[in-house]
C-alpha cells in the first residue's frame, strides 16, 4: 500500500500525514535546526528511518544521531576544536530531548536519556563567555528546580533577566532554541528552568505540575534577588505552550515581575481537556505531568488551571504571541486577549501568519521568528538600546 506523501501545511512541514503527533514532534525538531538544535540533513536522516507510530523506532533513530554528535563533540574538544564541540553538544542535547519524548514516564530509559541531554547542554553552556551556571533553585520540602543561568556577554554588570519555562512537553534544554539564545543576544540574562511537571523536576524529583505557578516562579525570583549581577527591577517571565498559562498566572500573581510573555495562549485547561480521553495522542504525557492515573483524573486536577478571575491582577506589560494556524486552535488566544484588555491589562497580541511562516504552535515551524518577536518586545519594555550592543556571531 502506498504511503501518503509528506506535505507542507500552513503550520509547516508535515512529515507523516498518517501520524499527526509524530509529524508535530518531527516538525519541532526540524525547526530548531536553524537555532543550532540540529542539522537539517541529520533530522531528515532520522525521519527517513522512523516508522510512523513506532515509538521504539523513534527512540532508536533520534538516539543514534544524538550519540554521534555527542561523541563527535568530545573528540573535537580533545583536539582543541572547542567551537565545533559546542555545536555538536547542542545538537546532541536537542536530539536526546526528541529521543526520550515518546517513552513512558516510568521507562528507566527516559531519565537516562534526559540525563544525557542535560550533560550535553552543560558541556556546551559552560564554555560560553560568560560561562553558564548549572544550578538548582531551592524549592519546597528540600527539593530543587534544575536550571541554567546564562548571562549575556553584552549586558553589563547588572543585567535584566528573563525566567523562561516550558509547557506540557518542553523543558529547559529546549528553551535555549526558543527563547534563551535570543535573550542573551539582546543584552539580557536568562534563567532556563524546569518547573513542576517539567524536565528534571518531574523526571528526577517526581514533582507534578501545579496551577499556582507563581510559587515556583517566586522561588526563581528569590534566587535571582540574592545575586549582585541582576537588575531586580527588570525580571520577566515567559512560558511556552502550557507555559503560556504558567507565565500568565505568575505575571498576575507575582508583583515582582516587570513583564510577562505567553508563548501560546491558554485560557482554561479543564474546559479543553474535558472532551479528551485516554485515546488522545498525548494522553500518556498529560497524565504523567499532572500526576494522574488517567485522563479523567487529569481533567479533574486541571479544574483550577484557568485565567478566569486571575488575569485581571496583572500589572506588568503582557505579550501574547500565538500561531495563526496553531494545531491547538486560536480560540483561546482571543479569549485571553479580550479578557486582559477588558480588565485594563497592558496586553499586546501578535498572531503569526501562514505567509510569514511561524504559524504553528509556539512557532515550532520557525522558532527564529517567534524568538525575534518575543525578545525584541521584551528589549523594548526593558529599555534596551540594541544599537549600543556589541554583536558577535552566534
Amino acid at each position: 500500500m502506498q504511503q501518503p506523501h509528506s506535505v507542507y501545511e500552513p503550520f509547516g512541514w508535515h512529515h507523516w500525514p498518517e501520524d499527526f503527533w509524530f509529524s508535530y514532534q518531527f516538525r519541532r525538531g526540524l525547526g530548531e535546526t536553524q537555532e543550532g538544535g540540529g542539522a537539517v540533513s541529520e533530522v531528515f536522516q532520522a525521519g527517513s528511518k522512523i516508522i510512523p507510530g513506532d515509538r521504539e523506532s523513534w527512540f532508536k533513530e533520534w538516539t543514534h544521531i544524538a550519540d554521534r554528535n555527542d561523541r563527535r563533540g568530545d573528540d573535537a574538544l580533545a583536539n582543541g576544536h572547542v567551537r565545533t564541540a559546542m555545536n555538536c553538544w547542542l545538537r546532541a542535547a536537542n536530539y536526546y530531548r526528541e529521543a526520550e519524548f515518546w517513552l513512558d514516564g516510568h521507562d528507566p530509559r527516559r531519565l537516562a536519556t534526559f540525563t544525557l541531554c542535560e550533560a550535553a547542554s552543560a558541556k556546551a553552556f559552560t564554555r560560553l563567555t560568560p560561562a553558564a551556571e548549572v544550578v538548582e533553585i531551592p524549592y519546597e520540602n528540600g527539593t530543587t528546580l534544575p536550571a541554567y543561568f546564562i548571562r549575556s556577554a553584552h549586558g553589563g554588570d547588572r543585567q535584566p533577566v528573563l525566567i523562561s519555562v516550558g509547557g506540557l512537553d518542553s523543558f529547559k534544554d529546549e528553551l535555549w532554541f526558543m527563547t534563551g539564545r535570543g535573550a542573551v543576544q539582546r543584552g539580557m540574562s536568562v534563567l532556563l528552568v524546569d518547573g513542576p511537571g517539567q524536565g528534571g523536576a518531574l523526571r528526577r524529583h517526581k514533582l507534578a505540575t501545579r496551577y499556582d505557578y507563581e510559587v515556583p516562579i517566586g522561588a526563581c525570583i528569590d534566587w535571582l534577588e540574592r545575586r549582585s549581577d541582576v537588575d531586580t527591577s527588570r525580571i520577566a517571565v515567559s512560558g511556552s505552550s502550557l507555559g503560556g498559562y504558567y507565565a500568565a498566572r505568575a505575571g498576575a500573581m507575582e508583583p515582582r515581575l516587570a513583564a510577562c510573555i505567553s508563548h501560546g495562549a491558554i485560557w482554561d485547561i479543564h474546559a479543553r481537556w474535558k472532551v479528551r480521553d485516554d485515546s488522545h495522542g498525548l494522553a500518556g504525557h498529560m497524565t504523567w505531568v499532572f500526576g494522574a492515573k488517567n485522563m479523567a483524573e487529569a481533567t479533574e486536577i486541571a479544574k483550577p488551571f484557568t485565567l478566569d478571575g486571575v488575569l485581571e491582577h496583572m500589572k506588568c506589560p503582557y505579550l501574547i504571541i500565538h500561531g495563526g494556524h496553531d494545531v491547538l486552535g486560536v480560540e483561546a488566544v482571543r479569549t485571553v486577549y479580550d479578557y486582559a484588555i477588558k480588565h485594563g491589562v497592558k496586553a499586546t497580541l501578535r498572531l503569526t501568519t501562514e505567509d510569514e511562516t511561524g504559524a504553528e504552535h509556539c512557532q515550532h515551524d520557525n522558532p527564529t521568528l517567534g524568538q525575534e518577536l518575543m525578545l525584541d518586545w521584551l528589549a523594548d519594555v526593558f529599555g534596551i538600546d540594541q544599537a549600543a550592543l556589541a554583536f558577535t556571531p552566534g
